[in-house]
């Protein structure tokens, strides 16, 4: 685990470089992590975000792509579009949540 300064804040992180603590998270943290990969956050990112959040919250892990285009009615292309590359990795890193189980 290791431990970064971001948005002012002291935030620690897993191996794989997502959040480990999710209450560490606010939305200064995913403005500062989503500048971190390139995103610009729109009303519809924070849309997503807050759903991955809320699921993670009531399911115990970050949601997967599939979970958040059927349950946030998301479409896949319109995901790919807001988190280029990988949306499932993406969402759940800016969110502050670790990497979902169903990703490599």
């Amino acid at each position: 685990m290791t431990t970064r300064e971001i948005a002012g804040k002291t935030v620690d992180f897993d191996e794989q470089g997502f959040m480990s603590n999710p209450t560490q998270w606010d939305k200064t943290v995913a403005e500062a992590l989503a500048d971190e990969i390139g995103i610009d956050l729109t009303e519809r990112h924070w849309q997503v975000i807050e759903f991955c959040r809320s699921d993670y919250q009531s399911q115990g892990d970050a949601p997967t792509m599939r979970r958040i285009t059927q349950q946030a009615g998301v479409p896949t292309k319109e995901l790919y579009q807001l988190f280029p590359k990988g949306p499932a990795k993406k969402v759940a890193y800016v969110a502050g949540l670790k990497k979902p189980s169903g990703c490599i």
